[in-house]
């Protein structure tokens, strides 16, 4: 996997751990405050679900590119 590859697919398991975390532990306010929805969360918590979300798609990255280098699953094979 070249260099621009892997970035690639860093980011799209990023985005895609950090859409998955989003609703863990969200709370609604009890008081809505006029021109707010209602179900805007009341400390959305982003810079640590952004953390998690970097810290299992390296985790991922890591077994994806594994996968490829090893050659488990290429496009040969398919």
């Amino acid at each position: 996997m070249d260099l621009v590859s892997g970035i690639v697919v860093f980011i799209l398991l990023w985005w895609w751990v950090f859409f998955m975390t989003l609703p863990f532990g969200v709370k609604t306010p009890d008081q809505v405050e006029p021109g707010h929805a209602t179900s805007a969360p009341e400390k959305p918590m982003l810079w640590r679900k952004a953390m998690i979300a970097t810290g299992i798609a390296t985790i991922l990255f890591g077994f994806v590119y594994w996968i490829i280098d090893s050659k488990l699953i290429s496009l040969d094979q398919l």
